[in-house]
This record gives C-alpha cells, sequence and structure tokens, in this order.
C-alpha cells in the first residue's frame, strides 16, 4: 500500500530525482574534497571547487583564475561555505545543458533559486561586485526599461528576459561610455577613449593584437578622431566573430594562394548570408586590423587568426618586456638561439628524409644506369668490336654474361653515395626557394633556376668520387669477359688506388652536367605541379601525380646534359689498351667529337631519360610522401601563439581542454559582459563576490 500511495503522490505532485553520477564525476571530486572530522561527509571548499573546474594548466590571460570562485556561489546551494558531493553533481548537471551559459548567469542573481530576479536585489548585487573605476552605466535609461519596466513599474525579471538582455548590454554599455566621453557632441571620441571603452566592455573576448591596436581604427578614415559609426561597425565584427570565421575559411579554401582580398570576403559573405550582413565600413575595419602586419591586402588565415582566436597572445603578454629590458634582451637571445638550433634540426630532418628517398629512387632504376654507362663507354670507331648495339642488346648481354646480378654491379657504393647527394640536393633547392620566396610560395623564375643549378652544384662534392667507383665497377664485368686474367676489384680497392685527387678526376665534367641538370628539372617539376596539376594550398597531390610530374621534368633535363655525361664517363673510366686516353675535358670533347662525330655526344641518351626521369621521380615523390608520413617534430603546432588550450579559431584546431572547464569559461564571459572585475577580489575584504546575504548583513 504505501508503494502504490507514494507512486500516485509522486504521479501527483512530481519528485526531485537527484543526476545519476558518472564515475568521473566522483572521482573529481575525491580528488579535490576533504573530510569532515565529526561527520565523516566529504565536501568540497572554495579553493578546491575551484582547483576542480579550473585546472592549473589551462590559460588564463583573458579571464584570471580567481574569477572562477564566482560560479561557487551558483553550486553551493546551501550557501553554507561548503558543496556536497550531490552539489557537485547537480552543478557538473548545469554544465552538460546546452544553455548552461546563460542559465549560470542567471543563477548568480538569482539567489533565493525562485526562477526570477526582483530588479532591486539585481542592481545592489551588480553596484555591490562592479570595479571602482569601471565607466558608469544608467540601468534607468530607456533601454533597461524596456527589459524591467519604468521606474514605477518594475517586474521581476524570467530568464528568458535576462539571457536576452545579456545578448544586447554589451552594445547598449559601449553605446552609454560613447556618450560619456562625447563631450562637445560631435559624434566623434579620441583613440584612448575608444580603447578604454573595449578595454573595459570586451577585453575578456578579444585577442592582444586587437586590443593594442584599438587606437589605430581612427586610421580606416581621415582624421584623427573615431566615429560612432566606427566604433558601431567594430562593434558588430566582434560580435559576429564565428560567422567571420565562417566565410575566411570558405573564402581562402577557395584562393589559389590561400590568400583572400576585401572584395573576396564580401563576395563570400553575400553567398553564405541571407542579406548582406556586413558592410563596407566592417570589412574595412576586419582588413584593417587583421592587415597591420601584411599591408599587400592579400591576407591568409594566420593574418586572421591575430584578430578572430581570442586566446592569442602577443609577446609582451607572455612574458616579454614585463621584467624589463634586461628579461626581454634575455628571452630575445633564447628565441634566436631556439631558432637556430630548430633550423639545424629542420636541415637534418630534411637531409635523412631526402638521403632515404635518394637511395630508393637510385635503386628503383640501377639497371638502366648500369646499361647507360656501358653504352656510353663503348669505343664507336672500334669496327668489328663493338659489345652492344643498343641498349636492350646490352641489357640481355649483361643478363647472359653475368647473371641478374650483373645489372647491380656496384650499387652498394651508389646507394652509400646516393643518400648524401640526393639530399645535399633536395635540401639546398628548398633553402634557397624558402630563401627567395614570398608569403604566398611564389618565386621568380631565375630564383628557381638559380636554387637548382646551386643544388647540383652542391651535391658534386659527393657525386664526384661516387661515380668514378661507380662506372669502374659497372665497366669491370664487361672488362671481366672481354679480357682474360682480368682480376674483379672492390669498391675499397677503387678507392685506395684512385687516391684523393683521383676520386675527382673528371669534377668539371660533373658540375657541367649536374648543375644545368638541376636548373632545368626543379623548376620544371614545380611548375608542373602547379600549373598542369593545380597543386596549391588547399590541394595535395597523389603519389601517381608526384611521380608523373618529377619523370616528365627528368625527360628534358636528362637528355639535354647527356654531352656533358659522355664526357665525364670518358674521363672517368679506366682506359684500355690500345684506346684513346682523355686528360681534360675540352681534349675529350674535341677526340670524341673527331673520331667518333656529333651523334656520340648523345651515346646512352635514351638509357639516361629511362633512368634520370623515373629516378627523380621516385625520389621526390618518395621525399614529399616522407615528408607528409614522418613530418619535423613540433611542425604541426606552428602557428599563432597562444597560451593553454586554444579556442575553435581560423587555422587553429579546436578545444581540447575539459568540457566543465570550457563550459565555465564560456559562462564567465557571458558575466563578464556586465562588468570586467566581477570575480576580483575587493579590498578591504578581500572577496571576490558579495552575495546579497553579505549586503545585508
Amino acid at each position: 500500500m504505501a508503494t502504490a500511495k507514494t507512486a500516485i503522490k509522486e504521479s501527483l505532485l512530481g519528485t526531485t530525482v537527484e543526476p545519476e553520477l558518472s564515475t568521473q564525476t566522483k572521482a573529481t571530486f575525491d580528488r579535490n574534497a576533504r573530510q569532515d572530522e565529526a561527520t565523516g561527509e566529504k565536501y568540497m571548499t572554495e579553493e578546491a571547487f575551484v582547483n576542480a573546474i579550473a585546472p592549473d594548466s589551462e590559460d588564463y590571460h583573458k579571464i584570471k583564475r580567481e574569477q572562477y570562485a564566482i560560479l561557487f556561489q551558483i553550486a553551493d546551494r546551501r550557501k553554507n561555505g561548503r558543496i556536497t558531493l550531490q552539489d557537485w553533481g547537480t552543478f557538473e548537471n548545469l554544465l552538460s545543458k546546452p544553455d548552461a551559459e546563460y542559465e549560470i548567469a542567471f543563477r548568480l542573481f538569482d539567489e533565493n533559486g525562485t526562477g526570477t530576479i526582483k530588479y532591486d536585489d539585481f542592481q545592489r548585487l551588480y553596484n555591490q561586485n562592479k570595479g571602482t573605476d569601471t565607466i558608469p552605466f544608467d540601468w534607468n535609461c530607456e533601454w533597461a526599461s524596456l527589459y524591467v519596466g519604468s521606474r514605477r513599474h518594475r517586474h521581476d525579471i524570467t530568464y528568458p528576459q535576462f539571457s536576452q538582455m545579456l545578448r544586447g548590454l554589451q552594445g547598449e554599455r559601449i553605446r552609454q561610455a560613447f556618450h560619456i566621453f562625447d563631450t562637445d557632441k560631435d559624434g566623434y571620441i579620441e583613440p584612448e577613449d575608444f580603447q578604454r571603452i573595449i578595454m573595459e566592455t570586451a577585453k575578456h573576448k578579444l585577442s592582444d593584437h586587437l586590443l593594442e591596436n584599438l587606437h589605430t581604427l581612427c586610421n580606416i578614415s581621415t582624421g584623427s578622431k573615431i566615429s560612432y559609426a566606427n566604433v558601431r561597425a567594430f562593434q558588430n565584427v566582434i560580435r559576429e566573430m564565428d560567422l567571420v570565421d565562417l566565410i575566411i575559411r570558405n573564402a581562402t579554401q577557395k584562393s589559389e594562394d590561400g590568400t583572400i582580398t576585401r572584395t573576396d570576403f564580401l563576395n563570400e559573405a553575400a553567398r553564405i548570408t541571407r542579406f548582406s550582413l556586413f558592410t563596407p565600413m566592417e570589412a574595412d575595419i576586419l582588413f584593417h586590423f587583421a592587415g597591420l602586419d601584411a599591408p599587400s591586402g592579400r591576407l591568409s588565415i594566420t593574418d586572421f587568426a591575430k584578430v578572430l582566436d581570442s586566446s592569442w597572445q602577443s609577446a609582451y603578454a607572455l612574458g616579454i618586456g614585463a621584467a624589463g629590458a634586461a628579461s626581454g634582451a634575455a628571452d630575445k637571445a633564447i628565441s634566436k638561439t631556439r631558432s637556430i638550433i630548430h633550423n639545424v634540426l629542420e636541415s637534418a630532418h630534411h637531409f635523412a628524409l631526402g638521403s632515404i628517398a635518394g637511395a630508393f629512387g637510385a635503386f628503383m632504376v640501377y639497371p638502366i644506369d648500369l646499361v647507360k654507362t656501358r653504352m656510353q663507354n663503348q669505343r664507336g670507331n672500334r669496327v668489328g668490336q663493338m659489345m652492344y648495339k643498343n641498349s636492350i642488346d646490352c641489357a640481355k648481354k649483361v643478363i647472359s654474361n653475368e647473371g641478374p646480378k650483373g645489372l647491380y654491379s656496384g650499387v652498394l657504393p651508389q646507394l652509400v653515395g646516393v643518400a648524401p647527394e640526393k639530399a645535399i640536393k633536395l635540401t639546398v633547392n628548398d633553402l634557397i626557394r624558402g630563401h627567395f620566396s614570398d608569403e604566398t610560395g611564389k618565386i621568380w623564375w631565375p630564383h628557381e633556376i638559380l636554387a637548382g643549378g646551386a643544388a647540383g652544384g652542391c651535391q658534386v662534392m659527393f657525386t664526384n668520387p661516387l661515380e668514378i667507383v661507380k662506372i669502374r665497377l659497372q665497366i669491370q664485368g664487361e672488362v671481366a669477359k672481354s679480357v682474360e686474367g682480368v682480376e674483379r676489384r672492390s669498391a675499397m680497392w677503387i678507392v685506395k688506388n684512385l687516391g684523393l685527387v683521383g676520386l675527382y678526376k673528371g669534377a668539371s665534367a660533373c658540375l657541367l652536367r649536374d648543375i644545368p641538370f638541376s636548373a632545368i628539372y626543379f623548376p620544371s617539376y614545380n611548375h608542373l605541379k602547379r600549373d598542369f596539376f593545380g597543386e596549391s594550398q588547399t590541394k595535395k597531390l597523389g603519389i601517381v601525380q608526384l611521380l608523373t610530374a618529377g619523370a616528365i621534368a627528368g625527360m628534358p633535363a636528362a637528355y639535354l646534359t647527356t654531352p656533358c655525361d659522355v664526357i665525364k664517363t670518358r674521363l672517368q673510366v679506366e682506359a684500355r689498351k690500345g684506346e684513346t686516353k682523355y686528360t681534360s675535358l675540352r681534349q675529350c670533347a674535341r677526340t670524341v667529337y673527331k673520331e667518333e662525330g656529333f651523334r656520340a655526344f648523345f651515346k646512352g641518351g635514351p638509357a639516361r631519360v629511362l633512368r634520370s626521369s623515373p629516378q627523380f621521380g621516385f625520389t621526390l615523390a618518395g621525399y614529399e610522401v616522407l615528408q607528409k608520413m614522418l613530418p619535423m617534430p613540433g611542425s604541426e603546432r606552428e602557428g599563432p601563439s597562444i597560451g593553454g588550450h586554444a579556442e575553435p579559431a581560423v587555422g587553429l584546431q579546436e578545444a581540447k581542454a575539459p568540457l566543465p572547464y570550457l563550459r565555465s569559461r564560456n559562462a564567465l564571459k557571458i558575466i563578464l559582459d556586465l562588468d570586467e572585475n566581477f570575480g576580483r577580489p575587493k579590498f578591504p575584504t578581500g572577496k571576490g563576490w558579495v552575495p546579497l546575504s553579505g549586503m545585508r548583513s
């Protein structure tokens, strides 16, 4: 019967069910709570509550950590200075509501929990907790009376009315403040006055970059003062930050170079919004503040992030300059040292990836390289003694005489040497291109050729010894078959026999080949990627496209430099008995032309194209794939300097902080729209928030 009566009572009168607490909620409470010695009950004090919702690891640059103590007034339902596990669970349940931010602000003023706020209580709480030097705000104005009634007809404020009033409060505070500073009533105020207005009404929502440059707003129009139209336009921009964020994301994604102009922004805004939401003045203001460090008029996501991301901090906010000039100089020195170390590590990272990619590319095409070398070394004036008719015939005879392994004769020194060779080439090209490229990555074509040529020249210190050892290993299998009793030599024997000077025999020809090769190859490769395959900041190419671009770029580079390669090969191969010996680059070129004709300079040209073209395709494709798979540690975190967790903003990742902290922070942003000083300790009491009960006592 009792159970039936209880069920009927609950169905008629309703019941209050405490929220079911999760394991995480209980764990957080236990971690911060203390135990009452008398009753054994666990509870959290105000300090412990702040520790629970505001971890030390988060960013408190905009909203001070002590201001989170305001929220203790809401969690402490019995107003006895401590909260129990059930109180904590109720507060976390409140945080999970979709409109938690506004409801928390409402409950702060609804101290009795009646569901409405008396106007007199609201005004007393406001006056008691606002800052002493705050710009005055008239709560008896016509705007406020629309929400709370006129003096003769005041009414209690409901939750929907209160939340809607807060929505428009910032604009009214700015309007009233403008009237106060506009002493001569001409519709203009000084930049310093505008800066004070924004610092008091919206500091907790804006980035350091914006706050530090507020006084420059007067520069968007003629004159040295700021009009009310400027102020209103500025407020509309900061109020619609999320929409601005969306428009900028869409517009920059459609841009080929990732940058947009004021016109691009307004056009994209017209596509996204149902009406023309942003005026020309509002667009001017946005681009003015975002473009202070980039006066070209074309801005990237990074430029806008300094305006839209409220967690963006300046060097001063991060501590530089706060401790004086000596501290600032020390921080600059540390920053410079870190930059140098980072550049060294970045170069080492590129070098390592280039080594792996180079070895991979060389191994894939080595048999073709061996055929090319033997074809180039074949003397055409020895009638009846030509070993190979063409490249295919050469490959067949190598396999027949030396076995499949013969196609990889000398591959080991090639792999050992090609790693630093290709790494140097790729690294030098990247460094010089990076030096001459602008912010969008564009580079003048002569600088592209210079970067490629310099890369080719720098690699010769590794290329030449590698080439001469490799070539002699590739030829000796052929010599062993044609000359009886010839002993096969190892790479180390060849190195010792040649000596340091001998290893650089034919270096001039090597330079003559590698500099033009790279000067042709790298610009061709980059233009093919960008102009033919459409690579941009928003479009990344696949492996097939990278391979194709690399292979196509290698064709003219390889064939046009074949004469230099023929001369280099003749100089580096040990001459047999009865064969002409070559002593210099000029003598070699003259002799080949005289004895074999002009066509001899292009011997092995097709094989060279078949080798160099896919080799560099494999190498560069492998290099770019490795860069994506194994990025430089820390590179994914590059971007605007921020503290703690970043808020969702342009070019930044979404916040990863605990949800209770994020919701609490957002609730405080709404509460601080009333006054920036809410929650800060008041002197002489030292309290951060004075409730009505404290006032009445």
